[in-house]
């Protein structure tokens, strides 16, 4: 069947056949099927769905679209997130597992939508290679248990085209294609098990609770079937995980919790340490998740997670003491954004920080778009601080005062300050 045909038969509703799905796929890696054709599927999928045969179908269509990775030891674990704003776990996590006895070959992506990405950050870091050849990411994780990398042209290649035509189709808060994205890579990474960290709430891509619950007993579902067994965990995504949104300032806070500095993000500390708790347990080097969150804690307060992470920076052609001096940019201007009244922050559009960070230049609209790493928000207030008339709801990194001025409307717009505020919890279920 014509490319178009199989759009249509997605577009009426129809459920597709493996060999139909396994076309799309084939047209995605060979580049015949079309970027408008590729934006037309997706967009079907957004408004008419599939169900679990063909999420299941297009994730192992997409694993297998190209070289897959095999590991001589293990365990193999890995993490992963479906985005948020001031989401800074990776480059904590994956360092601190490795500091446990895991193999962390991490495979993560660009900035999506309103949020912002574990590569975009680690760029950052001057000199540091997000895209390694296989062999050379195999001596990374060799020397440092971990690497934090792209997938290579040769991993997922399918889902790589598909991932950077979502990004500007609006065609990214669909189920299937989220399932089908994270784990295709995951899979040709060679994990042996992963965690999930679901978001809900404002600042979230599914930002319903009952979408993120679906969401996540679907890549528990799907991973399990591909034989990896997965654990979930749905997390609150109702203010920026860490006081941070950009990729410059987010680096700055991951860098300080490495330094054992618990207070430098205290929610962001937390879901490392739930998040390495369960993956512990699932890589058999924890008894239970008590145990895991105490080897997790460990291995940061001990120096032992930054130690990893200083050895896979500089593995990956970074300044050998990121540590000690990371010589990161800033930017130009900065300024604080004053609260416009006294009381509680009662409330953030997280989504319009995120797409505030895009304003000043921190993120794409476009997929050829380039990043300034500098801008940003830094100390962004808690829910539930209690503020006067002109105190700090935080700091705006920016390149011109004009994008400032911008910066500092937007932010305060996204904030909601009252007599009273709930703080959600952090984690409220794991599947």
């Amino acid at each position: 069947m014509l490319y178009q045909d199989l759009i249509a038969l997605k577009r009426d509703g129809a459920a597709l056949a493996p060999d139909q799905i396994a076309a799309l796929v084939q047209g995605l890696s060979d580049g015949s099927l079309s970027d408008a054709q590729a934006g037309a599927f997706a967009m079907a999928v957004v408004l008419r769905g599939m169900s679990a045969p063909e999420t299941a179908d297009l994730t192992l269509a997409m694993r297998d679209s190209g070289q897959r990775l095999h590991w001589d030891h293990g365990p193999v674990i890995d993490k992963h997130s479906t985005g948020g704003v001031g989401d800074t776990v990776s480059l904590v996590l994956a360092p601190a597992l490795a500091a446990c006895g895991a193999v962390v070959p991490m495979i993560s992506g660009r900035g999506l939508g309103h949020t912002g990405g574990t590569l975009d950050k680690l760029e950052a870091i001057p000199g540091y290679t997000v895209t390694p050849d296989p062999d050379r990411l195999r001596a990374v994780v060799e020397d440092a248990g971990c690497a934090i990398v792209g997938a290579s042209a040769d991993l997922a290649p399918a889902d790589r085209r598909l991932y950077a035509i979502r990004d500007v189709t609006a065609t990214v808060a669909s189920q299937p294609l989220i399932v089908a994205s994270i784990l295709s890579k995951k899979l040709a990474a060679g994990v042996q098990g992963l965690v999930m960290d679901v978001k809900t709430g404002s600042g979230a891509f599914m930002p319903d609770p009952a979408d993120a619950r679906a969401l996540a007993h679907a890549l528990v579902t799907v991973a399990g079937h591909a034989g990896c067994p997965t654990r979930a965990v749905l997390s609150d995504m109702s203010q920026p995980l860490a006081p941070a949104a950009g990729n410059t300032v987010e680096l700055a806070v991951a860098l300080d919790l490495l330094r054992g500095k618990a207070d430098a993000a205290p929610r962001l500390q937390e879901m490392v340490l739930v998040l390495g708790a369960e993956a512990l347990v699932l890589a058999g080097l924890a008894d239970t998740t008590a145990d895991g969150r105490a080897r997790i804690a460990d291995a940061l307060s001990s120096g032992r997670a930054a130690e990893r992470f200083a050895r896979m920076v500089a593995s990956l052609g970074g300044p050998r003491d990121v540590m000690e001096s990371p010589a990161l940019d800033r930017a130009p201007v900065m300024r604080p954004v004053p609260a416009p009244q006294a009381g509680l922050v009662a409330a953030y559009d997280t989504r319009a920080i995120g797409q505030a960070v895009i304003g000043l230049g921190g993120g794409r609209r476009a997929a050829s778009d380039r990043i300034d790493p500098r801008v940003g928000f830094s100390a962004i207030a808690p829910l539930g601080t209690n503020v006067a008339a002109g105190d700090a709801l935080a700091m705006v990194h920016a390149a011109t005062e004009g994008a400032t001025d911008r910066a500092v409307a937007a932010f305060q717009e996204a904030c909601s300050i009252a007599d009273s505020a709930r703080i959600p919890e952090l984690v409220t279920e794991i599947i």
